[in-house]
C-alpha cells in the first residue's frame, strides 16, 4: 500500500498557455484543503537540475496566499521551458558542442530527499511523455493537458486553445476591413506546427476565404484560382489563414532552425512564402501578418479558465483516490482519467472526416486541395 500523501509538487513545461496559472492555483487550493503542501518547480524541471540559476531558489512552497488572484493571469508564475527534458538534458561540452544526458535520477532523488510524494505535471505531448517516464520509474504522477494547439490525444480539448482561437478570430475580424479597403490579399500565419486546429477553428469563425493546414498539403494554384474567382465576382480582397506547419503538395515545412540537442525544430516563414506565390499568380498586393506568440499571451477565456480549474482539482482528486500514471481529460460533460501511455508521444491531428472541416468546405472555403 502506498504511503499517504503529505506533499506534492507541480511543474509546468513546454510552451506557455493561458490557463496555466488557473491550474497552479486550483492544485494548491485543492491540495491545501486536504492538508497537503504543494511545491512549485521553476521552469519545468530546471529549478531542480540547475538551481544555481535561481537566486531565490529553484523551487518554492506554494501557499494559498501565494496563488490568490492569479487564475485570470496569462503565463505561469513558475515559468516554463521546452529545453529541459531531464531524460535528454542538454549539456554543453568544453568544445562548445551540446550533448544530451539522462539526469532523471536527480529528479527522483530530489523528490525522495524533500519528502515529495507525487507530481502534477502540466504540459503537452513532450511534457507528458516525461511525466510518463517518471511514473515508470516509480514516481506518482498525474498529468494535466496543456497546449494551445489542441493536439493532445484522448481529451476533447486542452486549456489554452479556446483563448488562442478567440484572439485569432478577433484579428481576422479586424483584417477584413483593411484588406477590403486596399483590395489586398492578407495572409495570416498562425501557430500549428503539426496540427491545424487553431487555423481551422479561427479561419472558419473569422470568415477566412482559404485555410492551409498541415493535414492537407496544398496546391497554391488552387488557392490563387479561388482568389481570382472572388475578384471576378467583385469581391476584391481575400483572407488566407496559414498554419505554420502547412506545406505545399510537393514541398517541405518552412523552417527557421533545424532540430539539435535540447531544441526541437523551429517552424516559420510559410506565410511569406504563400503571400509571395499568391502575388505572383494573381497580380494582387499580398501582405503577411504573423500572429506568433500573441496567441500564447493574455488572460484566459472563461472556458479555458474553468477547464484549467477543473483539470487542476481533478488532478489532486486523482492522487487522493490512489491514481498514478494518468492524465485528466475532458470527456463531455465530465473530467475522466486516461492512462499516460495512451497519450505520451501521440498527436491528435484534424481528421479528414471532421465535422468542422466539412463545415468549412460547405461554406466554400478553399483548403488548397
Amino acid at each position: 500500500m502506498k504511503q499517504p500523501i503529505r506533499r506534492i509538487a507541480i511543474s509546468t513545461g513546454g510552451g506557455d498557455a493561458p490557463g496555466l496559472n488557473a491550474v497552479i492555483s486550483s492544485v494548491v487550493w485543492a491540495a491545501a484543503n486536504r492538508g497537503w503542501e504543494c511545491v512549485g518547480i521553476r521552469d519545468g524541471f530546471n529549478g531542480i537540475l540547475s538551481p544555481q540559476h535561481y537566486p531565490r531558489g529553484g523551487t518554492e512552497l506554494l501557499s494559498r496566499d501565494r496563488v490568490r488572484g492569479i487564475a485570470h493571469l496569462g503565463g505561469t508564475i513558475l515559468g516554463t521551458t521546452n529545453k529541459g527534458d531531464p531524460f535528454h538534458f542538454p549539456v554543453r561540452q568544453a568544445d562548445g558542442s551540446l550533448v544530451e544526458v539522462d539526469r532523471s535520477g536527480e529528479i527522483l532523488d530530489y523528490f525522495k530527499r524533500e519528502g515529495i510524494d507525487a507530481l502534477v505535471i502540466a504540459g503537452g505531448d513532450g511534457t507528458l511523455t516525461i511525466g510518463n517516464e517518471l511514473h515508470r520509474r516509480g514516481l506518482r504522477v498525474v498529468g494535466v493537458p496543456k497546449t494551445i494547439d489542441n493536439d493532445l490525444d484522448k481529451t476533447h480539448t486542452t486549456f489554452g486553445f479556446d483563448t488562442a482561437v478567440s484572439f485569432a478570430t478577433e484579428c481576422l475580424d479586424r483584417l477584413h476591413s483593411t484588406a477590403e479597403s486596399h483590395q489586398r490579399v492578407m495572409v495570416v500565419e498562425m501557430m500549428g506546427r503539426y496540427a491545424g486546429w487553431i487555423a481551422l477553428h479561427a479561419g472558419i469563425s473569422g470568415g477566412a476565404h482559404a485555410i492551409l493546414m498541415p493535414e492537407i498539403p496544398y496546391d497554391i494554384e488552387k488557392v490563387a484560382a479561388a482568389i481570382r474567382e472572388r475578384d471576378a465576382h467583385g469581391r476584391l480582397y481575400s483572407l488566407v489563414v496559414v498554419a505554420e506547419g502547412a506545406r505545399a503538395q510537393q514541398g517541405q515545412r518552412a523552417l527557421l532552425a533545424s532540430a539539435e540537442a535540447g531544441h526541437a525544430e523551429r517552424l516559420g516563414g510559410i506565410g511569406e512564402q504563400v503571400a509571395r506565390e499568391l502575388a505572383e499568380r494573381t497580380g494582387k498586393d499580398a501582405r503577411v501578418v504573423v500572429l506568433g506568440h500573441l496567441l500564447r499571451g493574455g488572460s484566459p477565456t472563461t472556458f479555458d479558465r474553468l477547464a484549467a480549474k477543473r483539470f487542476g482539482t481533478a488532478a489532486v482528486r486523482a492522487l487522493d483516490e490512489g491514481h498514478s500514471g494518468v492524465m485528466v481529460a475532458l470527456s463531455h460533460p465530465n473530467v475522466i482519467y486516461v492512462p499516460l501511455t495512451e497519450v505520451a508521444g501521440r498527436m491528435k491531428a484534424v481528421p479528414p472526416d471532421s465535422d468542422t472541416l466539412q463545415t468549412g468546405r460547405d461554406l466554400g472555403i478553399c483548403f488548397g486541395d
